[in-house]
Formats: C-alpha cells, structure tokens, sequence
C-alpha cells in the first residue's frame, strides 16, 4: 500500500505507471473473482482507492502547471 506521502514523491510518468499497474491489478482480479474465487476481498477495494489518490495527486499537479502558466 503507498501512503499519500509516498505518492507524491513519485514523479509524473511514476505516477501513470503506478496506476496502469493498479488497474491491472483490479482486472485481474475481477475476472479471478469471476472463475475460483478470491479470498482476499479486500485488495480491490485498496487497490481503488490508491488510484484515486493517485490521479487526485496528478490532478493537483496539473491545476498546478496551469495555474503557473497563466500567471
């Protein structure tokens, strides 16, 4: 699990990368849901929520660069 701390730290392409490998994580799980069965109920729903708090962190970073841009 990456705290908020550890996600800001990361650079941009980190951070897209991070999630992309977060979103795998869920599709693969769904679809182990689907067939056998996961016991680990729990890791799709942390695996959600560390990509919100990444893409809220590359959302801040955009409104960021643009606020920069414009003044």
């Amino acid at each position: 699990m990456s705290t908020m701390k550890e996600i800001q730290k990361m650079d941009d392409k980190g951070l897209v990368a991070y999630v992309q490998e977060k979103r795998e994580e869920i599709r693969t799980f769904r679809f182990g849901v689907a067939g056998a069965g996961t016991r680990n109920v729990k890791a799709l729903r942390q695996a959600k929520k560390e990509i919100a708090r990444s893409l809220f962190e590359l959302g801040n970073r955009t409104r960021a660069n643009a606020n920069k841009n414009a003044n």
